[in-house]
């Protein structure tokens, strides 16, 4: 087999990464509603391969003050992976999850400062949100998949999208982005970043039988 090229994701496989990208965000979705005791819905996933630079635009702009969660992906599929979403939408979460205890409601949700337990609690439903969607994959694809512990930052969007450009020398090459809204009493956009390896796209789609 010549190796998958850029140009083939994007033209040949494309709808094949869109349903997987669905079904992770469906599962991940689930984990959430189990973890915060609550009815979530989710709108279907938008699922785009982007240009590096094109993501800090796509999140609300390279200076919108988001929180990401970051880990490294090993095993049969190796990269990285981030979900990130907006600091009111961490809040929301983080208040659901300890009962209401923060007191903030959708006007405050945004000035909210996380302090370490609250930092801590983001770090969680990161872990649960990151694993869920991970395990969906690897569940698909009979693949053993890997993931580090998750890393919980709060900064400008441009700022955490650095961290995985950095690591992994991806300016330039495409990510898979998957745009997911959430919704309990109040509407959540997150966004999940993906960045495999090449071969690692490769593995996924021999696995499926697809190539």
């Amino acid at each position: 087999m010549k190796d998958l090229s850029m140009e083939q994701l994007t033209n040949q496989y494309f709808d094949v990464l869109k349903e997987l990208g669905n079904i992770g965000a469906g599962n991940a979705t689930t984990a959430l509603a189990q973890m915060i005791d609550c009815k979530v819905d989710m709108s279907v996933p938008q699922v785009r391969l982007l240009e590096f630079q094109e993501l800090g635009n796509v999140v609300g702009g390279d200076d919108q003050i988001m929180v990401g969660i970051y880990l490294q992906v090993e095993g049969d599929v190796e990269g990285s992976m981030m979900f990130i979403l907006t600091k009111s939408a961490a809040a929301h979460l983080v208040n659901k999850l300890m009962c209401g205890m923060l007191g903030i409601d959708e006007q405050t949700a945004g000035e909210y400062e996380f302090g370490e337990m609250e930092l801590s609690a983001i770090k969680e439903v990161g872990n649960i949100i990151t694993g869920a969607y991970l395990n969906a994959l690897s569940g698909l694809t009979n693949l053993k998949i890997y993931p580090s512990v998750p890393q919980v930052g709060i900064d400008m969007a441009a700022a955490l999208l650095s961290v995985p450009a950095v690591e992994f020398g991806v300016l330039g090459d495409k990510i898979l982005l998957i745009e997911t809204q959430f919704s309990d009493d109040v509407e959540l956009d997150g966004y999940f970043i993906m960045i495999p390896e090449m071969e690692s796209y490769e593995r996924i789609l021999t696995s499926l039988g697809v190539i």
